[in-house]
């Protein structure tokens, strides 16, 4: 007689174990769901929950951490027990339901202790499942994570994952999930040395994989490190012992932009290359790329070339988008309005990164053995010179429209300011046609024309050395703009920059001017020299810098030459407060030019020349100032200041 094949068990048999009264059979029912019940068969794991309720799962759970029994067994089961209810509970909240419920909320500090004391687990992935399931499902989940030390845990393991493994994916998950949820800044202040720690070992599998989770890694990279007001962070990652991360940051950037992928995935990529050079500055972007499928390095200055062009292509394609929105703007449409912002946001940042490769190629050019070649550079001008005729362009369109007050304009000036300050005759015709719209281009939150000017001193300071850029920057007006440039930089109510080198950028530039202005149709309101003299009495005031004193006293002896004291008595925004103001400038810095001239001095030799001579033409029409320079008992002989 044949034997009856043995049946498998079913569902049912397995819930009525899972219903016994006693432990033995509960825990023989849990060894018979694992077995059989799919992760995708929600149905039946909601009765299995049902049938073998929370806390007998609990009990198994705390009996596999040694702070329970289940059935009165002793230490011997406790690894089967604990790997037993983490896979159970890890299965069952693939069930949304169960997963955001406050019993399995509780649960995550316990998972992460187990995680923590023994982080070679074999359920460490089904350890890491839970927590992902149980923290997307509630409103407070992520909250209770981040609050039960997760970071901790994260960074101390995830560098023993590999790069294409499950485990990866999910930590990658779970970082991106709190920080959706909580603030990055807190996040920081909290744990700073583990977030540099998860950008360091994240890099890696960022480089080498060449599935989505690349770009997920992209996206969380990329959310961490892109605010550059978290200067500990970046301080951090300076500092760290292991420096191939950044190299790994720069093939995961390159084999993206060599790639055909979204504008949203591409502009990451450059987001990311923007922010490595503001942390590691512009020889960063030097630097051999290992791409994938290429046994051969990709030669040092490729990857520069390459980031330049994807900028180019970047700014091309936003500024044409950004014009035809503003275009379609005139309907009043708030969602425009949106997407305005974002292209302005995303311009921006494909204008950052040109300006650091201007920047880059502006401090490496005239040192010798330099990576760049003479190919490498003739290619960066011409993208360069291209972006610059398509952001002149895009200004042109603006003017044509009236428009001179928003961010991209400001932010275009700004560029283009950059390049002509290594290139100050580049783009020559246009320059003129457009500058005196670019000087009165203003910024969405200014009130009047400021950082346009700034942007384009160091370029008007070189063109003002000839007397063709003199006659240029003076037809259009944009002496005037300079000069209430300088006013706002130095004067009471003086205007904070990034740097000192706007205020002698403009003070040179007015210099220029001013030197030549008998080969040159300059015009000076007398409102605007007004104002200025009285700016340069207040920036000397309380300084010893004697090269500040000179630049100021050389350009109120440059002015002196279309006024008089007189005149300026009767001007009702000057008094005589203002008057002993220039005439204590004017002393100090003719007294510096004693025999016995100090080093300072003798560096302001020029200066104080400009000074001397304008004091000799013009000392009888300021008797005040003539009197505060005779106290001071300067060499130069009455007699001759009264030939003057």
């Amino acid at each position: 007689m044949d034997s009856q094949p043995e049946q498998s068990p079913s569902l049912e048999d397995c819930l009525k174990l899972l219903e016994g009264e006693r432990d033995e059979q509960r825990l023989a029912g849990l060894f018979l769901v694992t077995k059989f019940c799919k992760g995708d068969d929600n149905a039946s794991l909601r009765r299995v929950y049902n049938a073998v309720g929370f806390h007998f799962l609990d009990r198994l759970l705390r009996t596999g951490m040694g702070k329970g029994s289940v059935g009165g067994s002793g230490a011997d089961n406790r690894d089967a027990y604990l790997k037993l209810s983490i896979t159970v509970l890890a299965a069952l909240c693939r069930v949304p339901e169960i997963a955001s419920s406050k019993d399995m909320n509780l649960k995550i500090p316990l998972i992460l202790e187990i995680m923590s004391k023994d982080s070679g687990s074999s359920v460490l992935e089904e350890c890491y499942e839970f927590l992902y399931l149980v923290s997307t499902a509630s409103e407070d989940g992520a909250l209770t994570l981040y609050e039960s030390g997760v970071m901790k845990v994260l960074t101390s393991q995830i560098s023993t994952f590999s790069d294409d493994s499950h485990l990866m994916e999910i930590a990658t998950k779970l970082v991106m999930l709190i920080l959706s949820k909580l603030s990055l800044d807190v996040i920081a202040k909290d744990y700073l040395s583990e977030l540099s720690v998860i950008v360091s070992t994240m890099a890696r599998p960022f480089a080498v994989l060449q599935n989505s989770l690349k770009f997920e890694l992209l996206h969380l990279l990329c959310t961490i490190i892109s605010l550059n007001y978290l200067a500990p962070l970046h301080d951090a990652l300076r500092v760290m012992p292991n420096g191939s991360w950044s190299y790994y940051m720069r093939d995961g950037i390159a084999a993206i932009l060599h790639s055909r992928v979204a504008p949203a995935e591409r502009l990451e990529a450059l987001m990311l290359a923007e922010t490595m050079v503001n942390i590691l500055g512009g020889q960063w972007l030097l630097g051999q790329v290992n791409l994938p499928h290429k046994e051969d390095l990709v030669p040092v200055d490729r990857f520069l070339l390459l980031v330049l062009e994807q900028s180019r292509v970047e700014v091309a394609v936003l500024l044409n988008e950004l014009a035809y929105l503003k275009f379609e703007a005139s309907k009043s449409c708030s969602s425009i309005a949106e997407k305005i912002l974002l292209k302005q946001r995303n311009v921006a940042i494909a204008f950052s990164l040109m300006e650091k490769i201007i920047k880059l190629i502006s401090d490496t050019g005239g040192n010798e053995g330099d990576s760049i070649d003479e190919s490498t550079l003739t290619n960066v001008i011409r993208a360069l010179n291209e972006t610059i005729s398509v952001v002149l362009e895009y200004l042109q369109d603006a003017k044509e429209h009236g428009q001179r007050k928003g961010d991209d304009l400001l932010a275009s000036v700004r560029i283009v300011g950059s390049y002509l300050a290594e290139a100050p005759f580049a783009c020559k015709e246009k320059i003129e046609e457009l500058l005196e719209y670019m000087l009165l281009i203003e910024g969405e939150d200014e009130q009047s024309p400021f950082y346009s000017i700034c942007f384009l001193l160091p370029m008007l300071c070189q063109i003002t050395m000839k007397i063709e850029g003199c006659n240029a920057l003076a037809s259009s007006g944009g002496h005037k703009a300079v000069m209430e440039c300088l006013i706002k930089l130095i004067g009471p109510d003086n205007h904070m920059v990034e740097n000192d080198s706007s205020v002698f950028l403009a003070c040179d530039t007015i210099m220029n001017l001013l030197l030549k202005k008998e080969h040159v149709l300059l015009s000076l309101d007398e409102s605007t020299y007004v104002h200025l003299l009285k700016a340069l009495a207040y920036w000397t005031e309380d300084t010893e810098d004697l090269s500040v004193i000179m630049m100021a006293s050389s350009i109120c002896a440059l002015i002196f030459d279309f006024t008089s004291e007189k005149a300026l008595l009767n001007h009702p925004n000057f008094d005589g407060g203002s008057l002993n103001g220039l005439s204590r400038l004017i002393a100090r810095s003719l007294a510096s030019g004693g025999q016995d001239m100090s080093e300072d001095a003798n560096a302001e030799a020029d200066l104080l020349e400009i000074v001397n001579a304008g004091y000799t033409r013009w000392a009888p029409r300021f008797p005040h100032i003539r009197a505060a320079v005779e106290i001071n008992s300067i060499l130069l002989p009455t007699e001759e200041i009264r030939r003057g």
